[in-house]
């Protein structure tokens, strides 16, 4: 290790919103074993995960803002995005597309952000969002580790925020893009991989 310098961090720092990356109703009724987006073993259980993660924001008064990527049905807004191994996916047309409301708990007056691209930030209003939250850190779950959760990261990364990534609340597209993404993830910032536990219990001292 090149850094000798302490690093150690609170695992929340100041203010904290949970991001809720992707996780939409396509994974919950798409069965196909031909997917448009590869999912590793056990991706769909990894997202019902993600709901323990959700409900102990809300207990904190945490805010949640939930992603949805989605795309026009003339795929005029894929731009390179289909250039590698990803088939047209989450197109406006498509009620798979729609959030998973029932699974997440979604609520009317929950924050949602709709974008066009993987990382959250990018021609979004997420930052404004976020400076008007007072977010300091940001707790990420959803899909997939190493494409959207992680361009999402290297992004809140470079804004100055604290990032920490749920591990057992995120998949990839493959069991070992999944552990190179949440390598390079820790790299950037020390201490950023937390288990579900760990930050369960750290919302609990946040709340208290």
């Amino acid at each position: 290790m090149a850094n000798l310098n302490d690093n150690k961090r609170e695992l929340i720092e100041g203010h904290a919103a949970l991001l809720v990356i992707d996780i939409q109703a396509s994974t919950f009724i798409d069965d196909s074993a031909v997917r448009s987006i590869d999912n590793m073993p056990g991706y769909r259980d990894r997202m019902l995960l993600a709901r323990k993660a959700v409900d102990a924001a809300r207990a904190a008064d945490i805010p949640v803002i939930f992603i949805q990527e989605i795309h026009r049905a003339d795929l005029v807004d894929f731009g390179r995005e289909l250039d590698g191994d990803e088939d047209v996916h989450c197109l406006d047309s498509n009620p798979k597309t729609e959030l998973a409301v029932a699974e997440m708990g979604i609520r009317p007056d929950d924050y949602s952000i709709q974008k066009r691209r993987y990382s959250c930030f990018y021609g979004t209003d997420l930052e404004i969002l976020l400076k008007g939250l007072k977010a300091e850190t940001l707790l990420l779950v959803g899909g997939l580790t190493d494409v959207c959760v992680r361009y999402t990261f290297v992004d809140g990364h470079q804004g100055d925020y604290f990032c920490r990534v749920i591990e057992d609340c995120v998949a990839g597209s493959s069991i070992e893009a999944h552990d190179a993404a949440l390598r390079a993830m820790e790299y950037l910032q020390s201490g950023a991989r937390r288990s579900l536990s760990e930050v369960t219990k750290a919302i609990q001292a946040y709340k208290e």
